[in-house]
């Protein structure tokens, strides 16, 4: 984890109606809900994706307010042994007992012994920029005070993915257990340490977030957990204002789409070019019980090669994709964004549920997946960026699959006669007998200005003649008219695509009211 001490200087503006770069590691204090017992901790929150740098100021009494112990000799970086409360070290609130020294303004000192680090800590100057790391598993010698680096707890994670290299991690409060008053820093024993205490992390790859109340539709409006892999918890955290819990979504689902985007990058070294996966994450899926209530639950979307897979959990393994709960083929499903239900009829576009990323992400971000004989699947993800991120990935992968696959056929019927539709990339509409393979008519995609269905399996198709400009009315029956008039749709969209750059963003609803917003 890097950015501690000082803010760094302003960086470029960013221009209106585009999100700020979500950052990638932070570091806060927040509330620790137990909802089963009503209490509350406070817990200091880290994100993490590399080492911490923290800037102390050199103190007239005190000097930098901290002591190490350890160096190469030991075979070990030097590790911070001792925090004293008041002084430079503790006022950052950024260094703890346990803490390993790796760099003393820009200079590597991992490997370095400890004098020479006392020697380069004690004549950096006044101003003092120190790289350090959380060291895990201290050695027994160092002696460090109770509460610093041991076995994992109950809580920690016991998955092995080659992916943690970012994590979120909790560690409770040490205030009850300094004295009323700080010691002196050249005392030999002092009573105060401050040090990690219940400490566990979350590992982010393949993890959720969570901001809907137990057994409800509604959102908490400051508040979230993250559910790792292997279930656990970081619990629920409540931050002191709406901005910066904000940032901390941003910042924690940032993290999450770096690792889900490495585990594609792995799971496509494995697969044939037609089969990639184009885009896979976490949502929650509203389900309809029968007294007609909600209920949500967490459930996995991948797109991969042809198909829209749904998973109770993620595939961790190549093996794991037979065991979708669902797929469908996706040229016969179509994918649209849910409008939030107002109560103001003439509302405006700023207010449909898209707000501007710095007063807070409110949602819900809701689409639906509809698929073959009238099922629909309702879906919502956290942030507004992850709702226009499934809107363009969706809509990549059906075109990708209108190119690779470059017709369908259905088999439909008038009249008591068996007949075949085929929706063809490059030669539009074929209809042709069954039987005979004889074609009885043909017209390009450009040729059709209407239709209209009796919601059942009866369509009515509106073509204009080339020659002669008059309207023609062909009339047919499907099995699934759902599954054909998608795929209609999927075919024509893909066509208009590949001669107009610009349609993809012109048809997204998602960016066309979060850049209204």
């Amino acid at each position: 984890m890097s950015a501690e001490g000082p803010p760094p200087p302003a960086g470029p503006r960013r221009l209106p109606g585009r999100p700020p770069v979500p950052v990638r590691t932070k570091t806060g204090v927040v509330l620790l809900h137990d909802e089963a017992s009503g209490n509350a901790y406070t817990v200091r929150l880290k994100l993490t994706k590399e080492h911490r740098t923290v800037t102390l100021r050199r103190q007239p009494v005190g000097g930098l307010g901290l002591s190490i112990k350890g160096g190469a000799e030991y075979r070990v970086p030097a590790v911070i042994s001792k925090v004293f409360k008041g002084y430079a070290a503790d006022q950052t609130g950024m260094l703890f007992t346990g803490d390993a020294v790796l760099q003393v303004n820009g200079i590597n000192v991992e490997n370095a012994t400890h004098e020479e680090v006392v020697h380069l800590l004690r004549n950096a100057g006044d101003e003092v920029t120190i790289s350090v790391e959380y060291l895990r598993k201290a050695p027994s010698f160092l002696k460090l005070p109770l509460g610093s680096p041991g076995p994992p707890s109950a809580h920690s994670s016991r998955a092995s993915s080659p992916l943690f290299d970012s994590g979120l991690h909790l560690n409770g409060s040490s205030s009850h257990t300094a004295p009323s008053s700080p010691p002196s820093p050249v005392a030999n024993e002092p009573k105060y340490e401050k040090r990690w205490l219940d400490a566990w992390s979350v590992p982010l790859s393949m993890a959720r977030i969570s901001r809907y109340r137990a057994g409800a539709e509604t959102l908490r409006p400051d508040a979230f957990q993250v559910v790792a892999l292997d279930g656990v918890s970081s619990g629920l955290l409540q931050f002191p204002s709406t901005q910066e819990h904000a940032g901390w979504l941003r910042a924690v689902s940032a993290n999450i789409s770096d690792l889900t985007l490495q585990t594609m990058e792995m799971t496509n070294k494995c697969c044939s070019p037609c089969d990639q996966v184009v885009h896979m994450g976490w949502v929650s899926e509203r389900l309809e019980e029968a007294d007609r209530s909600q209920t949500f639950r967490p459930t996995f979307l991948a797109l991969k090669g042809p198909s829209l897979y749904v998973f109770c959990t993620p595939p961790v393994s190549i093996l794991d994709w037979v065991r979708a709960e669902k797929t469908y083929n996706l040229c016969e499903v179509l994918f649209k964004v849910d409008k939030p239900q107002l109560p103001d009829a003439c509302c405006s576009r700023t207010n449909l549920g898209f707000r501007d990323p710095d007063f807070g992400d409110q949602g819900p971000h809701c689409f639906s997946v509809q698929v073959g004989r009238g099922g629909s699947h309702s879906f919502s993800v956290e942030l507004g960026s992850e709702l226009a991120e499934w809107e363009a990935r969706f809509q990549r992968a059906t075109f990708m699959e209108v190119q690779r696959t470059g017709s369908r056929t259905y088999v439909c019927s008038w009249r008591g006669r068996t007949l075949c539709l085929t929706v063809d990339f490059a030669l539009g509409f074929t209809c042709f007998d069954s039987r005979t393979k004889n074609i009885l008519w043909r017209y390009k995609f450009s040729q059709l200005k209407g239709s209209s269905d009796d919601g059942k399996g009866r369509v009515r198709l509106l073509f204009q003649n080339l020659d002669t400009k008059q309207i023609e009315t062909k009339e047919l029956e499907f099995q699934d008219l759902t599954a054909v008039l998608h795929c209609v749709h999927s075919f024509m969209a893909a066509k208009v695509a590949s001669v107009d750059a610009a349609f993809m963003d012109s048809q997204s609803v998602t960016r066309e009211f979060m850049h209204s917003s």
